[in-house]
Order: C-alpha cells, then sequence, then structure tokens
C-alpha cells in the first residue's frame, strides 16, 4: 500500500482542499478522504461511500504525476497519518 495527501489549490466552495488516498499495489485506491475548506470529510471505499466521495475508476498514477500539475502538492505520507485521517470517518483499519 502506499499513502498520499494532495492538496488541491484552488477557490471552489463544493470541492475538497485535501484528498487522503489509500492506494493498493494495482494502482488503485482502496480507501479515500476528502476534506473541505469548512472541516468536513466525505470518505469512499470499495462498495461505500458518504459525502458524495467516490474511488478512481482508473489507476491513479505516479505521485510525480501529480506533483506536476500546478493546481496540486502531493506527498507520500505514512500509514499511521492516513488512519488519523480515516478514524474522523468512523472508521477503525477500514472496517466498522
Amino acid at each position: 500500500m502506499e499513502y498520499w495527501k494532495v492538496i488541491w489549490h484552488h477557490e471552489f466552495a463544493d470541492e475538497p482542499v485535501a484528498i487522503y488516498s489509500e492506494i493498493g499495489e494495482d494502482g488503485y485506491e482502496t480507501r479515500k478522504v476528502e476534506e473541505f475548506r469548512d472541516g468536513s470529510l466525505a470518505w469512499a471505499r470499495e462498495g461505500e461511500s458518504q459525502g458524495g466521495s467516490v474511488l478512481s475508476e482508473i489507476p491513479v498514477g505516479s505521485i510525480e504525476d501529480v506533483q506536476q500539475q500546478p493546481e496540486f502538492s502531493a506527498f507520500v505520507i505514512d500509514e499511521r497519518r492516513f488512519q488519523e485521517v480515516w478514524s474522523k470517518t468512523g472508521g477503525v483499519n477500514g472496517a466498522w
């Protein structure tokens, strides 16, 4: 697994400003948390979601590709940090 935090630099009121993704060996997201400007969270995992979040239907590509896009700042984070954010959605280690 790989874990990313992507900051999205924009002025859209209804779009997330930070996206946390858990990415499997196949390059597909397995879990995602979207954080909005007001602090609210949306999340998705296979078969479940809340707040309008969805997992990517295609592999996410490399973090270097994301980093090259000027509207994003992207970082690899550790599993512990991702779990901290995921736990705020009500999930514990990916299961309820």
